[in-house]
């Protein structure tokens, strides 16, 4: 007979002893069941793999499941690869063996600027140092790759994706220094809601106005401190009888004309002059600018006229801020590129270009970009010693149409534009990105707040050209993967005959102005995001009479309108519940409601969006069992233990056959199981707390002796799931708090 232990001090069992149980369960159900909820896919994921090449190569990628969708570095390293092949390292489509592993994340790294990427080559070659690593001792190399999900035409989450290694562009079709690892990107967390016409919480523009007082634009700023929008004018064709030159200051919201700054100096004194390009912000409100032909001033709201100098030399080309000092403004005339005091208009330094006419400055960085669009060539200058510090072939746009040249101040990343293509460069002068469309690439402003670009496109206006349309675009990119963000925004009319557009963004991207110089306006447009939930119910249970308060919430722009809706045959079909318009919806439940499910739709000019649907139950609460009509203790002996709430009843002196009979504990703990297994003969059974009953203090055992080790029966597997399953119902029903006994009722038995 089995030594009875000592009664437990805990209700409830130890973590080690519920970790045992399961485990022992779980063994019952065979291996299969043992890789269920054991965590070891997430042990895995961290988990460094190792895959060989044909050769003998060695590829080990240190984290390769489980990966974030969003993006997340790992260490790559190789060992035994061919030291006279330069290889690439990338994460790319996995085609199969013997297959080129295409698309890759950042295409064929022939500059070494691809972020998803790395260039190992031979030690000595011309590429080793910025654009390339060297093998290491035993055709080695370590390098670290940041894995995204989605990137550059790749979407790991919808085909096979591996990090590969292959021979580089000097071979192409060489398959010899294939390796791949297979990797594996978590799931995206669903959202909050469900988009109806479009994903919730997309962003869009639209046009909001065109506001026609300000002459010809020909540029526009809004200033990050004031918010004024300032734009630089010339005449309109159509209204000679006004002189429309200057610099305005509009309001942002509805473009009503706060000033007029007509007058500038020019050779002989004051003049009415044009406002060609605006050079930057000044400090509190107000801007620096260039007027034809070599004008430099600066002027801000109320000013009767601008401040400035008349250059000597040339037409000035293009104009940007200086770094010597904090009026130094850097101007461009045609290829000789000098930095000038504005008060005075002296010369402080200059430096002759071999060509080229346009350029960017990058002040956080010290550096200018000078473009020569003729000969595709970029000159990377170090503005504290205004001296070519590099010079870059950029093939994309040799001999192409001039369009534009601008600096990301926040990453110094370098954004060319040349006919109907966008070159982006990171800052170290490394293609980035290639954005194509179907009009001509002719602006483009950068908002750090929301990491946003914001690209203009411009109709060329010729009707014999196949295409041309007059209408140009406005389209959003993400700053840092120069993905589309937004869908293109059509711009009516917008052509290139009588000019280039302009784009400027308020802070924080809520409103973008293009100049529109056909129709002589400024086209404002407006952000707008589809209702993004930030708030749902959940299901709820609840008696008959309660009140019951459903809640959700959503942002959006504009703030999205609520309603609720309602569904009484599970979700088939849906009505809206009359005045329910307000985030919180509360009524009091009553039986006929149960089973219903709600759910909140929102609403605004950008999309709709609707909670996840919840489901109401509405029932009485069951007083807690006082006894259990299975397995009372008999003198015959139970084939089950006894009640799990109440007191205890005797249990039987002689067991049945294969269970033992009951012994009832106290009323606290409740009756028992049977120790151990009655004899077939009637024998009599262990005490309830031998091993393999209970003592009714332990809702994880259910008192079979299922996990005995002596005199028990071994259940089946599936007898053994639901012992399992019938102990975890135990634990809720026990955490309930109990119900104290009507006054003169006592206590049910088992």
């Amino acid at each position: 007979m089995t030594a009875t232990p000592s009664p437990r001090a805990s209700r409830r069992p130890s973590r080690k002893r519920r970790a045992a149980a399961l485990t022992a369960v779980l063994s019952l159900l065979g291996p299969a069941a043992l890789t269920v909820g054991t965590g070891s896919a997430l042990g895995a994921a961290g988990t460094p793999v190792t895959e060989r090449g044909r050769d003998g190569q060695e590829l080990s990628v240190s984290v390769t499941r489980g990966l974030d969708p969003s993006g997340q570095t790992v260490r790559v390293t190789g060992k035994d690869y061919d030291e006279s092949k330069g290889v690439y390292v990338a994460l790319c489509k996995d085609n199969g063996q013997g297959r080129v592993p295409s698309p890759c994340a950042g295409g064929a790294d022939m500059s070494g600027g691809s972020k998803a990427s790395a260039w190992i080559v031979p030690r000595g070659d011309a590429h080793e140092g910025e654009l390339a690593t060297g093998y290491g001792i035993g055709g080695t190399f370590d390098v670290e790759l940041h894995l995204k999900a989605a990137s550059a035409g790749l979407d790991c989450k919808t085909v096979r994706c591996a990090v590969v290694t292959r021979v580089d562009h000097r071979g192409a079709g060489d398959r010899s220094q294939d390796v791949r690892v297979p990797v594996a990107f978590a799931a995206a967390p669903p959202p909050g809601g469900i988009g109806v016409d479009v994903p919730e919480g997309t962003v869009s523009y639209r046009e909001d106005a065109r506001f026609a007082t300000a002459g010809k634009p020909l540029d526009a700023l809004v200033h990050p401190e004031s918010e004024k929008l300032y734009v630089g004018a010339d005449n309109l064709p159509d209204t000679a009888d006004v002189d429309e030159r200057g610099l305005y200051v509009l309001d942002p919201a509805d473009g009503r004309v706060r000033s007029h700054i007509s007058r500038a100096p020019g050779p002989s004194g004051l003049r009415t002059s044009a406002v060609a390009r605006i050079v930057g912000p000044l400090p509190g409100d107000g801007v620096r600018f260039q007027y034809p032909l070599r004008g430099i001033g600066s002027a801000q709201d109320g000013d009767a006229s601008a401040r400035g100098v008349w250059l000597t030399g040339s037409a000035v080309t293009d104009v940007g801020p200086g770094t010597s000092s904090p009026t130094a403004v850097l101007v461009a005339q045609g290829n000789e590129l000098s930095e000038v005091d504005p008060g005075t208009g002296a010369v402080l330094r200059e430096l002759t270009l071999p060509g080229g006419n346009r350029f960017a400055v990058d002040p956080a960085r010290g550096r200018a970009w000078f473009v020569d669009f003729d000969a595709g060539k970029l000159h990377r200058i170090d503005t504290g010693t205004l001296t070519v510090h590099r010079t870059l072939d950029v093939p994309v746009v040799a001999g192409g149409p001039s369009g534009f040249v601008e600096v990301d101040p926040e990453n110094g990343d370098v954004w060319l534009g040349s006919g109907r293509t966008v070159l982006v460069l990171g800052a170290d002068g490394r293609p980035a990105a290639t954005l194509a469309g179907p009009d001509d690439a002719i602006a483009v402003a950068f908002d750090g707040a929301s990491d946003r670009a914001f690209l203009v496109r411009q109709d060329g206006g010729d009707p014999a050209e196949p295409g041309d349309d007059n209408n140009g675009s406005l389209t959003a990119y993400d700053t840092e993967e120069y993905e589309q963000r937004t869908d293109p925004v059509p711009l009516t009319g917008l052509h290139g005959q009588l000019g280039a557009a302009a784009v400027t963004v308020a802070p924080g991207g809520a409103a973008v102005y293009v100049t529109h110089p056909v129709e002589g306006k400024v086209i404002k447009l407006v952000r707008r995001t589809s209702p993004k939930v930030t708030s749902s119910p959940t299901d709820v249970t609840v008696e008959p009479g309660s009140e019951v308060r459903l809640t959700a919430r959503a942002e959006g722009a504009p703030e999205p309108t609520v309603r609720w809706q309602l569904s009484r045959d599970g979700g088939t079909s849906w009505s809206t519940v009359r005045g329910a318009d307000h985030h919180t919806l509360a009524f009091t439940a009553t039986r006929t409601q149960d089973g219903h499910r709600y759910r909140a739709e929102f609403n605004n000019s950008a999309g709709t969006t609707r909670t996840r649907p919840m489901t109401l139950t509405v029932a009485e609460e069951q007083p807690a069992s006082g006894g259990s009509t299975s397995g009372a203790g008999t003198d015959g002996g139970s084939t089950s233990g006894g009640t799990t709430n109440g007191g205890g009843s005797s249990g039987g002196d002689t067991g049945g056959a294969n269970v033992g009979g009951t012994r009832g504990s106290d009323a606290a703990g409740g009756t028992t199981s049977g120790g151990t297994s009655g004899a077939a003969d009637g024998s009599p059974g262990g005490d309830g707390t031998a091993a393999g009953g209970t003592d009714g203090s332990d809702p994880y055992d259910d008192g079979t002796g299922a996990l005995a080790s002596t005199g028990t029966t071994v259940l089946s597997a599936a007898a053994a799931a639901a012992a399992l399953l019938a102990a975890g119902a135990a634990l809720v029903r026990r955490r309930r708090p109990d119900r104290a006994p009507a006054p003169g009722q006592e206590a049910s038995q088992g």
